[in-house]
């Protein structure tokens, strides 16, 4: 058994925790909502988040950072994108020990291009990170509460850390595989979410099936060449990571990105979506970072270009699939190079 810390009550961190707890782990959530952590610790549930799941007895919440912080040397990271450096900040005070960082989030930090582990790094001090590993895959916490089968990949380049966190969270529902392709996990997850929004705009314009299965595969290609370019394995994009965490976000009613994305379609702007969605849709914010990154790197990424101009710059989504659609004629497998 284990002392672990879990630092994010959303539904992805509750589910997470839950495994923790169920696994026998002595697991402590923390959220910085004082009545979330009341609510968790006496009635058992998250209702915000994950309305329909009773929380194990075992699972324990807090709203005081520095009592997470010093339960336990395993901590994970499950914060949205934007609060990571908040976080890391205010946890300085209380890191004292060496610590496993694993971090569950999917996004890229815009202006800085950063992934997640990179904004780990450089917020905290090197001498209390004993390892940072990535757990990423195609994941819906609403499914992973209800014991469906789930697999999802551990990534670090010390591999007995990977295993480590694989021996944490894996069960009979809950298989967990390992990689030292930090770069091709962490790009895979972020830039998904980048296609899923596209896939729902397509859904709301009900383009239909045809169309769908065409942004996931060139979709694919996008984040295959941009993480190639940088560093990240070629296969890694064809496994769950990359491939199978595209499908399940780009297809599934549980995904935020789908959702907002099936809203933009149907002719809401984005300031309403993300008002009504009321929780964090990375892909927004990823897709600045993702069109940054395909400039810095010079690598074409019209699906992404497209939705770019669609969030940001107000136009339509209907025109901007259609000029997709009449874009000069090209190769399909040298595309992918």
């Amino acid at each position: 058994m284990e002392n672990v810390t879990v630092l994010g009550a959303g539904s992805w961190g509750t589910a997470l925790a839950i495994v923790l707890a169920e696994n026998g782990h002595n697991t402590l959530l923390w959220t910085h909502r004082v009545e979330q952590a009341v609510e968790i610790n006496e009635q058992h549930t998250n209702h915000k988040y994950l309305p329909e799941t009773n929380l194990p007895n075992n699972l324990v919440a807090t709203s005081s950072l520095e009592e997470a912080i010093y339960h336990s040397n395993i901590v994970v990271v499950a914060v949205p994108t934007k609060a990571i450096r908040e976080v890391c900040e205010k946890m300085l005070a209380f890191l004292e020990k060496k610590v496993l960082f694993v971090h569950v989030s999917k996004g890229i930090e815009p202006n800085s291009l950063m992934r997640i582990s990179e904004m780990l790094q450089e917020s905290l001090p090197s001498d209390v990170i004993e390892e940072i590993v990535v757990l990423s895959g195609p994941s819906h916490a609403e499914e992973v509460v209800l014991h469906h089968p789930t697999t999802i990949t551990a990534a670090c380049n010390n591999f007995a850390a990977a295993e480590k966190v694989q021996d944490l969270f894996m069960n009979q529902y809950f298989r967990v595989y390992t990689t030292d392709d930090v770069v091709g996990v962490e790009l895979g997850g972020a830039l998904k979410n980048v296609i899923a929004l596209a896939a729902g705009i397509s859904d709301g314009l009900n383009y239909g099936d045809n169309a769908k299965a065409a942004l996931i595969t060139r979709g694919l290609a996008e984040i295959t060449r941009l993480g190639v370019k940088m560093g990240g394995n070629p296969f890694t994009f064809s496994g769950l990571t990359g491939m199978g965490d595209l499908i399940v976000t780009c297809t599934s009613v549980h995904s935020r990105n789908w959702r907002a994305g099936n809203m933009l379609g149907k002719g809401m702007k984005l300031e309403k979506v993300l008002e009504q969605m009321g929780m964090v849709v990375e892909g927004v914010r990823t897709t600045k970072a993702a069109y940054q990154l395909s400039q810095k790197y010079e690598v074409p990424m019209p699906i992404t270009t497209a939705l770019y101009e669609i969030l940001f710059n107000e136009k339509e989504p209907k025109i901007a699939v259609d000029e997709l659609m009449i874009r000069m004629k090209k190769r399909e497998i040298d595309d992918l190079q």
